[in-house]
């Protein structure tokens, strides 16, 4: 058993906060110390606002959880100082098989184009990346910024005040009272203060059950996603393996809707289908189990008054295409930068409106394609079994039908397509990865790669184009990073961000999505789009 999990990383300490004569006012409490809840609290420190974490825990999540972390995630985690540590610990791999019964039906390489700094995926146990994210904390904490984690403590009531909000939280010492300006809630699917506030999900509960296993073993199976439609292991049913770090293995088994979950959970039930898998010759030890049911649902808003959700809290999906810690992860990357504005007074409080518009669509699109995963995966009908099965059949020998087979849809960043905050496209032949709302891709530089140089600001960005070094405007200070397509000798920044045009001007968000583009400096277009994104205009 990997001690990990039995290590109290932020142990309960009695708080000055308990003491107080009257409640504490803070700005920002954010509920949850798991790997979303961390990362807004990292993000708003970096910022230097004040952010205080409660969780009922002290420890990191028990089993890997979510594992599997796509190249943007990992582009925000730099942003948050622990990307690098999350690649260097963390298996990259780029190749996935699909089985049919007991053959190989075709494969699929996910190898990233040339010119980005992070690899496609990567895969990494949740407990490791909330250590890290744990550790980043402490360190801002060391350095002087306004974080503080508080383990055991247990939010019991919300109280929602108009311009605050008012919790009751438990702790080992007794109860106290805590204001918040803002309360962030990051408390997981099953969300006590989703339930607190009367608020549920709407959308699809999935009628199947899947084993989770992490295995311990020393085996020769290559670094590759295998999916396996209806195995002789598992007849009638999908199975799923991934390898981990530590010679931990990640296997899913379909077991269909009516089970004994309990019974289902015990290793004597759960040895036998993992040796039918694996083989009899093969030795594992068992780390952690768990039973998983599908749902595909989010929150009608996202956000209420004073009080925000994100991640598994606003939305749920099923496991299949590593949606779930990755869109929460642009969850807090599009409500920080927005919410820093807020507090400062910068932005009226009606920009976080836009993360409610941007962030549902992004889970909108989640839901979608996780849904059509989902039911490729567990037919709900003879005829839906009959055509996928036939899928999988042609797809062996003919290329057509490949793009047909949905083992799950693998994650990729959101494009806020219609935003309020985006300016309408003015670069003619701009390449449509880079429209307004899109996520900006990364390219090489002499001195490195350009997500780096942008940041986690507002900046315009120049290609062979000129204009101020620094644009003033309502409160935003945009500094520009000139660049021109020489500086890329692989050619990857002209087809990024120029495509048919001779010059491009992109203002860029602090979460690095392109807030709108030119052909040339417009200092009045300009300035009307910096507000436009800050939602002063």
């Amino acid at each position: 058993m990997n001690k990990i999990f039995e290590i109290p990383l932020y142990p309960y300490t009695r708080s000055p906060d308990q003491d107080a004569q009257t409640p504490v006012r803070r700005k920002v409490v954010v509920v949850g110390a798991g790997p979303i809840g961390l990362a807004a609290a990292i993000d708003l420190a970096q910022q230097g606002i004040e952010a205080i974490v409660l969780d009922d825990n002290d420890k990191v999540s028990f089993g890997s959880r979510a594992i599997c972390f796509a190249k943007r995630p990992l582009e925000i985690l730099d942003r948050l100082g622990c990307g690098q540590e999350m690649v260097d610990k963390g298996v990259v791999w780029n190749l996935g098989k699909v089985f049919f019964g007991d053959r190989k039906v075709y494969e699929f390489n996910l190898l990233p184009e040339e010119g980005h700094r992070r690899p496609a995926f990567i895969n990494l146990q949740q407990y490791y990346f909330e250590e890290y994210l744990v550790k980043r904390a402490r360190a801002l904490e060391a350095e002087g910024a306004p974080i503080e984690l508080r383990g055991q403590n247990k939010v019991l009531d919300v109280t929602d005040k108009g311009d605050h909000t008012v919790l009751r939280i438990s702790t080992p010492d007794g109860d106290y009272t805590l204001e918040a300006d803002w309360l962030i809630a990051c408390d997981g699917a099953g969300s006590p203060i989703r339930a607190m506030m009367g608020l549920d999900f709407v959308g699809r509960v999935f009628e199947d059950n899947f084993l989770i296993a992490d295995v311990v073993m020393d085996a020769d199976f290559p670094t590759e996603r295998w999916f396996w439609f209806d195995p002789p292991f598992n007849k009638g049913q999908s199975a799923l393996l991934h390898k981990q770090p530590d010679g931990v293995w990640r296997i899913d088994l379909q077991l269909g809707w009516d089970i004994d979950k309990e019974k289902e959970k015990k290793p004597e039930n759960v040895i036998p289908r993992l040796r039918a898998m694996l083989g009899e010759d093969v030795t594992f030890d068992l780390e952690w189990v768990s039973i998983y049911t599908f749902q595909c649902r989010r929150m009608e808003k996202f956000r209420h008054n004073r009080v925000i959700f994100a991640g598994d809290s606003a939305h749920q999906v099923s496991p299949f295409g590593a949606r779930g810690a990755n869109s929460g992860l642009q969850d807090t990357d599009n409500l920080m930068w927005k919410l820093g504005l807020v507090i400062g007074g910068t932005a009226p409080e009606t920009l976080l409106d836009s993360y409610d518009t941007e962030r549902i669509h992004g889970a909108d699109e989640n839901i979608l394609n996780s849904s059509r995963s989902t039911d490729f995966i567990t037919p709900k009908s003879e005829t839906s079994r009959i055509f996928r099965d036939a899928v999988l059949d042609l797809s062996e020998q003919y290329e057509f039908a490949r793009p047909l087979v949905n083992s799950g849809r693998l994650s990729v960043p959101c494009t806020y397509d219609g935003s309020p905050l985006n300016t309408p496209d003015a670069l003619p032949g701009g390449p449509a990865r880079t429209r307004p709302g899109a996520p900006c891709p990364d390219a090489p530089l002499d001195n490195g790669y350009l997500l780096g140089d942008l940041g986690c600001r507002f900046t315009l960005l120049t290609v062979d184009a000129d204009a101020p070094d620094t644009i003033d405007e309502a409160g935003i200070t945009v500094p520009r990073l000139a660049l021109s397509a020489a500086d890329d000798a692989t050619g990857a920044l002209a087809a990024r961000y120029l495509g048919d045009a001779k010059s491009a001007i992109y203002l860029v968000r602090p979460d690095q999505h392109v807030a709108a583009r030119w052909d040339t400096y417009d200092e009045t277009a300009t300035r009307a789009a910096i507000r436009r994104a800050t939602g002063q205009e």
